[in-house]
């Protein structure tokens, strides 16, 4: 029977904590019932950022909802991976319902923080109320001369408790085979990190009025600031929960129903969850037949094993791919401002960043200010992994998709809707991406 409020059926959740541990029982009655429901194609879909399960499983069933009508012989069955990960409360997820709070902010964007992102801030990093308390106060209040102290409150904030599996888990390449150092994010003048990030806002916001353009004060980048620091730390958690969680139920799926085929699809970190998930498959395991990444969050030299920059230097998944007996196919669009914008320059804090928004006052786009080197899957796709296939989202409707190997979808004639801070980014709720899922998978 399909879960209340499911559009779908037979419908399974597998709940993770944040280090990847699996909710037994849900991953049991996975196990136990998949094949006796007949499944053939398990389409698995990990969220992104969500603040409650609700919010998850409502996608998950907006998404799924063209599924049985797109492929009305197949035998599909469908999981919605949740996972301990929060969307800050005014970035609007289009077709959804706006919270009062997004509404707000697209009117006057406001740099405190609102009694829902609190909420599930606490919800998000348990036992951490006071510091939550701390930050929001010096958010309301921007007292002069203090920002190094918020910066080593949010740095708190997010900080692992000694021994976990998370710092594993950060990095998106790999220098002679050592990840990338801990970012200038938690380790650099604050000060300074809030007044880029105010200016990047300031430039998104302003759009093409280069009249309008004035330096903000470097409070107006605080918010931003805690909000990149979170989703780093979202990051992490995406990683291992993938590896750790997903990847090795995938496994067992594997052993106890050989026969199901796997379809991973993953939003955003989501994307970056279920990549990892292919890493974490036990040896001999060729049940995943496609992978579908919408607006990942990552980065797009994660599956490279040279760097174009660097040659000693290589993607965290390098080869990967390999994993998957079928296409990696990853969906973009470049009117992602989360990933176009704020994640290049989230990624690039290390390096000098003189004439960037002045740059993207002029017409350009900070990220390709930055360059290359710092971009995101779900802003222009993968890269450098020599044999990727690349197709207009109108193309790979009626082409026969690859085999398998990377491929690239440019998705922006419909993943266009979406206002400042993170634009299109979290609109993926669209026949045609699930027509794509379908395609990769060949579920017919």
């Amino acid at each position: 029977m399909a879960q209340p409020a499911m559009s779908v059926t037979p419908y399974w959740e597998l709940t993770f904590d944040a280090d990847g541990d699996v909710d037994g029982r849900e991953r049991d009655r996975l196990l136990a019932e998949v094949t006796k429901r007949g499944v053939r194609d398990l389409i698995v879909f990990a969220h992104g950022w969500n603040n409650d399960r609700s919010g998850a499983t409502a996608l998950c069933s907006r998404f799924f909802a063209p599924v049985p009508e797109l492929a009305a012989q197949a035998k599909i069955g469908y999981v919605g991976v949740i996972w301990p990960s929060m969307r800050f409360c005014d970035e609007p997820i289009p077709d959804f319902p706006k919270s009062v709070v997004a509404m707000e902010a697209e009117a006057a964007p406001a740099p405190a923080l609102d009694k829902d992102t609190r909420h599930a801030l606490l919800e998000t990093f348990p036992g951490r109320a006071t510091v939550v308390d701390q930050i929001a106060r010096m958010l309301d209040q921007r007292p002069e001369n203090e920002l190094e102290e918020f910066g080593r409150l949010v740095r708190l904030l997010v900080e692992l408790v000694p021994g976990g599996p998370q710092p594993l888990f950060a990095a998106d390449t790999l220098a002679e085979g050592v990840p990338q150092s801990e970012p200038v994010l938690f380790t650099g003048d604050t000060a300074a990190l809030c007044d880029e990030f105010a200016q990047a806002l300031a430039a998104v916001r302003s759009g093409d009025d280069t009249e309008g353009f004035s330096l903000p004060n470097p409070w107006d980048g605080a918010k931003e600031l805690l909000r990149q620091a979170t989703y780093y730390a979202m990051k992490r958690r995406a990683g291992t929960v993938g590896e750790r969680g997903l990847g090795r139920v995938v496994g067992q799926l594997a052993a106890s129903a050989p026969a199901v085929r796997v379809h991973l699809v993953g939003h955003s970190f989501g994307g970056r969850l279920v990549s990892f998930a292919l890493r974490g498959l036990p040896e001999g395991v060729h049940t995943v037949k496609s992978v579908t990444l919408l607006q990942g969050a990552f980065s797009h030299y994660a599956f490279a094993a040279r760097l174009p920059f660097d040659a000693h230097a290589g993607g965290v998944l390098q080869g990967q791919q390999n994993r998957v007996d079928g296409p990696l196919v990853c969906c973009y669009s470049h009117f992602d401002a989360a990933l176009g914008t704020i994640y290049p320059l989230a990624s690039r804090m290390a390096d000098d960043a003189q004439g960037v928004v002045e740059g993207a006052t002029e017409g350009f786009g900070i990220g390709e200010m930055l360059g290359a080197k710092w971009g995101a899957m779900g802003h222009d796709g993968v890269q450098a992994v020599p044999g990727t296939r690349a197709y207009k989202l109108a193309d790979a409707l009626v082409s026969t998709l690859p085999t398998s190997g990377c491929v690239n979808i440019d998705a922006a004639a419909v993943v266009k809707s979406g206002g400042p801070p993170a634009g299109a980014h979290s609109d993926i709720v669209h026949r045609e991406l699930a027509q794509v899922v379908l395609a990769a998978g060949r579920i017919r």
